[in-house]
């Protein structure tokens, strides 16, 4: 693959940079060669994260150094079209939109011509792929939102977003998954804990799983959101289908 880049970008990471666009494609050639290189065994391989377009690999120089592990990693890419790719998980998050939870929907709907019921349809019609996490634990960068809904950032952000709101900004959405400051409009909140350092798995989503919303309103909100403190809520999982939306 001549057009994957290796990138320095530390005494101890290195950044493997497989296009320059957000695409299902280049996540997929991410995903691979994530997968690639876990089972290779590499030693001396710490941690490695995805992102839109690359994969950022954290390594111990005391075990490899750069331009080994350079060379180790091109021998990877070789692999790519031979590596399955586990089926992807759609994590269903249950959302109040509107109101007080989602302070920015009538403008939303105003900024693109339609009703507030519109937006929710169309932002609940759609399974999100999560290219990467970050910004605060568990923040989830999706793709797949549909221009009909893109509305640009606030032009001056809020200095303290509630946890568990979910936002738009231009043509990509997610959830804060903390409470802090952010510029995203925000058109409903989720009473699921995205992120809970209590929680066996302290991050609930993941990279290469997909978000499905489902609009609910305030009774079962607040439902959820008593049995997130008890501990007892678990998010429907599912599979996603082949070409699924």
């Amino acid at each position: 693959m001549a057009d994957v880049k290796f990138l320095l970008t530390g005494d101890t990471s290195l950044s493997v940079e497989f296009g320059n666009e957000i695409s299902e494609e280049i996540n997929a050639k991410i995903r691979a060669f994530n997968i690639a290189l876990a089972d290779s065994k590499l030693p001396g391989i710490v941690e490695t994260v995805p992102t839109y377009r690359s994969l950022m690999v954290h390594y111990d120089p005391g075990v490899i150094q750069y331009a080994p592990l350079v060379k180790r990693l091109q021998g990877l890419l070789g692999q790519l079209d031979h590596i399955e790719i586990p089926p992807s998980e759609v994590l269903e998050v249950p959302v109040l939109y509107g109101g007080e939870m989602g302070p920015d929907l009538d403008f939303v709907a105003q900024h693109n011509g339609k009703t507030p019921e519109e937006v929710i349809r169309i932002h609940t019609s759609t399974e999100y792929l999560i290219y990467m996490l970050g910004f605060t634990p568990g923040f989830t960068y999706l793709g797949g939102m549909s221009d009909e809904i893109a509305t640009p950032r606030l032009k001056t952000p809020r200095v303290k977003i509630p946890g568990g709101s979910v936002g738009i900004a231009g043509s990509q959405t997610g959830v804060y998954p903390i409470d802090s400051p952010g510029g995203w409009q925000l058109i409903g909140r989720t009473p699921v804990k995205m992120y809970d350092p209590n929680r066996e798995t302290p991050i609930l989503p993941q990279a290469g799983q997909y978000i499905k919303f489902r609009s609910i309103g305030q009774e079962e909100y607040d439902q959820i959101a008593a049995q997130c403190e008890a501990g007892t809520y678990v998010c429907r999982t599912y599979p996603r289908e082949e070409g699924g939306k």
